[in-house]
């Protein structure tokens, strides 16, 4: 099968297939692909590997796990775990958006298309393959979301490595937001004043809360204001996977 890489701003998208030379093209295989989730592709077109931003590592490990015989959700998953290894725009994996304790959490999600079946962790500590742990919840519990501490124990169960998930890098960045006076954070009607200071912030005896402003008033929305990976992968039969991962 030729691959075919599109480069679509703001995404990836490996499909199936020869003849792709016209430009104007990578936009319409996109379109087909993410119509092909109500049914509307034809199989011509297929297999195909979409994912958020322009992480082609991941998504050519998710193709070739494909052309090696593993199904969508291993590609799912193997394709969101090389952007947790490489840290993709540090948005995703270790070492990255250092909680105000100055430490690293993972967050994921992955669904399995033919049954509907989903599994995600949130708040894991210590793991750094959260989207594999994520699919653990789905074959060894009838849970759909582990958080936490609850997250990190399930995952040294399943047999994943304890680990620091700090780098240089995360610590360079908590060290400059707390020379910051811990600014931006999403405290709120504490003391002493947030938006001003660090904490630890506690409820005030009488609260009066601050009007704010909308959010698209807060803050100006372009092509950038949004972050790490998601991935779709539509196998040969028309089967789906997805899954996301984040810090």
């Amino acid at each position: 099968t030729v691959a075919r890489f599109l480069a679509v701003p703001g995404w990836v998208v490996m499909a199936a297939g020869g003849g792709w030379g016209r430009r104007g093209i990578m936009v319409a295989l996109f379109l087909f692909a993410v119509l092909q989730l109500a049914g509307a592709v034809s199989a011509a077109a297929l297999p195909v590997v979409i994912n958020t931003w322009a992480f082609r590592k991941a998504a050519e490990t998710a193709w070739r796990v494909l052309q090696s015989g593993g199904s969508e959700l291993d590609a799912v998953e193997r394709g969101c775990g090389q952007c947790e290894i490489d840290q993709c725009d540090g948005s995703v994996g270790y070492g990255g958006s250092p909680d105000e304790s100055g430490e690293t959490t993972l967050d994921a999600m992955i669904m399995d298309g033919n049954t509907m079946e989903v599994g995600a962790v949130a708040d894991l500590r210590h793991v750094k393959n959260a989207i594999g742990v994520a699919r653990k919840v789905i074959e060894y519990t009838k849970h759909t979301l582990l958080v936490g501490e609850s997250a990190s124990l399930f995952a040294v169960r399943m047999g994943f490595p304890y680990e620091d998930l700090t780098t240089q890098k995360s610590l360079s960045m908590y060290s400059n937001w707390l020379n910051q006076s811990c600014q931006p954070n999403y405290w709120k009607n504490v003391v002493p004043d947030s938006s001003k200071s660090c904490g630890p912030y506690k409820r005030p005896e009488k609260v009066t809360p601050k009007a704010e402003q909308p959010t698209s008033q807060r803050r100006a929305q372009n092509v950038q204001s949004h972050d790490t990976i998601g991935m779709v992968v539509i196998g040969g039969s028309g089967t789906v996977a997805s899954g996301t991962s984040t810090n």
